[in-house]
């Protein structure tokens, strides 16, 4: 006898569940529905969510962390980690601040250099030095914070705004109030992603290495500098995530992208990116991050707060990490 739901083999040996195969084959499809559903969920609670500012708001909240999750998704791949990506979208968003009245594009530059820098060090100690990611930063993490407290009284006191150009991208809209200009932004981010992913070598470099480092090793591949590159893109990522939400919200602090970090793995989680390498896409990430907008949203119109908000990131992440463990182990 088999289980219902079982799929069995004309030899009589029991293969994997249906749901499983369904899941396996079809993830951007059950991503799809969930928010779809989710979405009319959120529209029961508050009709005047399905309207054009209600959906507009949800993209102005989903961009940034859209971004922020793409830079877990190359990392996951790797079987790496991002833990540092917070502080530093925060500390981008202080350097962009600063440097608002020398112009906007100075702003942004150097916002962008500190992703550079600080991804770079990260990538440095995870492939050259061989730290295991979470430690390397975890510890890169707790750096920032003291660095940025200690110069938010001396060098960076007083940066609290940013400049004209970077509010209006970071939560300005066109189209008669309609589209949000850090949806551009996120677009192209998402194409560059995409295409990197699935058209480049470097792209397939990075799933092979999570799916076998040691043969990717064996075959001449110095995988320290995929390591060094991976960690400095995903620098650049929280950076430019970091600068779009200074602009959302027209000034900086140091709590700023802080409550970003579980939802970037998580967005990246649900989308099917397994945190052991090898396996995932930035199409189901950009899924996921609109999941968490909508998410955010409802629990906003239902009065809970940021704790509450951490408890259903951390619950989504420990269920669909067991979910597509199970997947895997059924193929």
């Amino acid at each position: 006898m088999t289980d219902l739901g079982t799929r069995v083999s004309p030899e009589g040996a029991t293969t994997r569940p249906v749901w499983a195969t369904w899941l396996s084959d079809h993830p951007q499809a059950v991503l799809s529905v969930v928010l779809l559903a989710l979405v009319l969920v959120t529209a029961v609670i508050e009709p005047s969510y399905l309207s054009v500012r209600g959906i507009r708001n949800t993209v102005l909240l989903a961009a940034p962390l859209g971004i922020m999750a793409g830079a877990q998704t190359i990392l996951m791949l790797t079987g790496g980690i991002d833990l540092s990506v917070g502080m530093i979208a925060t500390g981008a968003a202080y350097v962009a601040a600063n440097q608002s009245p020398n112009g906007a594009a100075i702003a942004i530059a150097l916002g962008l250099l500190i992703g550079v820098a600080v991804g770079t060090v990260n990538g440095v100690g995870v492939g050259v030095f061989r730290v295991n990611p979470i430690i390397m930063t975890l510890a890169m993490n707790a750096i920032l914070i003291g660095l940025f407290t200690a110069l938010s009284f001396t060098v960076l006191q007083g940066s609290t705004t940013v400049h004209e150009f970077i509010s209006t991208l970071g939560g300005g809209s066109f189209f008669g109030n309609r589209i949000p200009y850090n949806a551009l932004v996120w677009l192209v981010v998402s194409i560059l992603i995409i295409y990197g992913l699935r058209r480049t070598g470097y792209g397939r470099l990075l799933y092979a290495v999570g799916d076998n480092a040691v043969a990717v090793r064996l075959a001449g591949v110095r995988i320290w500098q995929v390591h060094i590159v991976a960690y400095a893109i995903a620098g650049v990522l929280a950076a430019l995530a970091g600068i779009l939400l200074a602009g959302r919200t027209g000034a900086v602090d140091l709590q700023l992208a802080v409550n970003f970090l579980l939802p970037s793995v998580a967005a990246a989680v649900i989308g099917g990116t397994s945190i052991f390498g090898g396996i995932g896409t930035y199409g189901g990430t950009i899924l996921g991050a609109l999941i968490l907008g909508v998410l955010a949203t409802m629990l906003t119109f239902l009065d809970a707060g940021q704790a509450i908000q951490n408890i259903v990131y951390g619950s989504i992440v420990l269920a669909l990490s067991w979910l597509y463990a199970r997947v895997s182990e059924a193929d």
